[in-house]
């Protein structure tokens, strides 16, 4: 079987679904390995270090795609684009596609898919179970957008961030307040100490609280005992009541007079971001304040917030809005995603080296979007999409 990496076309994209390690790897199950020409620059690979670990190298992305039996993607295909960019026409019918797909947010690109014969798997979807773990692209991705987050809030702030003894006097630490304790906020929080901030954080998650104060950090908390039903039974935050929200406002606000760096990292998937930080709760903050919102891909956390760019408020607050943040490490977050994929492929392929779709396998039902010309993901079904639209809306 023909596996096929090709450049990632979308915005703000700099990473690669394969890694030299993996393209060794797959080769060793017996696949055939096709890059498209120029595929891992973004990321540092080059075209010598895929051919020396087993790819064949060509031209365009048409000849990678033609005859692929299995397609590796970062984002999703570009689909109705200009004629020269629209990836899905290149997929023959019975492909299987593995990428992060962003099922909920994108569902007619999902419906294209099926009528396009495509079988199709949203790594994303992996359910939080333990053999999934090595899999697990949002986990990966997210613990890199936390460093990185830390290190550009660092840059960005006209300040040290550790208290410095001198003889011509004392700088105080930075204090920082990271809001949201997922995958991307504790690394956020560790990297914050790391760098000698004193750190607090805050999630809707009860049990945050342990995970947050072991790194070192206090945890800021509105009500312990709506805290214990703010997670799904998948691990994810649950979006909360409008009265939790206006508590969590009052207490954040008194915080924010204290603090000079926000790292905003708050997400619920399928669904547009929560505001956290509105304009006056932003106008609460010093001058020279700096705020990182993690979550302006989906919508945005802070109000001001804007894609791909860092403003200033009136009141002189920086507001970071880098896109795609696990992109800005290029090298590590592909090497890391790779493995997931390369991880997940393993329950794809058999021994002799050929495709196998067990939907009996738990984690293969839960990421599989489309099949024989249908799109079969429970989490598609119609209640589920209008949802998520009406969020986006």
């Amino acid at each position: 079987m023909k596996v096929a990496i090709v450049k990632e076309r979308r915005e703000f994209e700099r990473r690669v679904a394969a890694s030299p390690d993996t393209v060794k790897r797959m080769v060793g199950m017996g696949l055939e390995v096709v890059a498209e020409s120029g595929a891992g620059q973004g990321a540092q690979f080059t075209d010598v270090a895929f051919a020396t670990a087993g790819a064949s190298i060509v031209a365009d992305a048409a000849t990678a795609l033609g005859d692929a039996d299995i397609v590796l993607k970062v984002q999703r295909p570009l689909i109705g684009e200009e004629a020269q960019r629209d990836e899905l026409k290149y997929l023959k019918r019975g492909t299987v596609l593995i990428g992060l797909l962003q099922p909920l947010r994108h569902p007619a690109e999902i419906s294209a898919y099926a009528g396009a014969g495509i079988v199709a798997f949203a790594i994303e979807l992996l359910p939080r179970i333990t053999r999934a773990q090595a899999m697990d692209a949002l986990s990966s991705q997210a613990n890199l957008a936390g460093y990185k987050a830390a290190l550009e809030a660092a840059d960005e702030f006209g300040r040290a961030f550790p208290m410095m003894m001198t003889a011509a006097g004392t700088i105080k630490a930075a204090r920082v307040l990271v809001m949201g304790a997922g995958v991307a906020g504790l690394q956020a929080i560790a990297t914050a100490r790391r760098l000698g901030a004193i750190v607090s954080a805050t999630d809707v998650r009860a049990a945050a609280k342990e995970q947050v104060e072991s790194l070192g950090a206090s945890f800021i908390t509105v009500d312990e005992a709506a805290a214990r039903s703010a997670e799904t039974a998948e691990g994810y935050a649950r979006e909360m009541g409008e009265d939790y929200q206006r508590r969590q406002r009052e207490k954040i606000i008194e915080a924010l007079k204290r603090t000079d760096v926000v790292i905003c990292t708050a997400l619920i998937p399928g669904r547009k971001a929560p505001v956290l930080l509105t304009e006056a709760m932003v106008a609460e903050l010093a001058p020279g304040s700096v705020i990182v919102d993690l979550a302006v891909d989906a919508g945005g956390n802070v109000e001001g917030s804007r894609l791909g760019e860092v403003v200033t408020t009136p009141n002189g607050v920086t507001i970071i809005g880098h896109a795609n943040m696990p992109s800005r490490i290029p090298a590590d977050a592909s090497q890391l995603y790779a493995r997931n994929l390369y991880n997940f492929l393993t329950l794809l392929v058999d021994k002799d080296g050929k495709l196998k779709i067990d939907t009996a396998d738990e984690i293969i039902k839960a990421t599989l979007l489309t099949e024989n010309g249908a799109v079969v993901n429970p989490a598609l079904a119609s209640s589920a999409v209008t949802d998520a639209q009406a969020a986006e809306g």
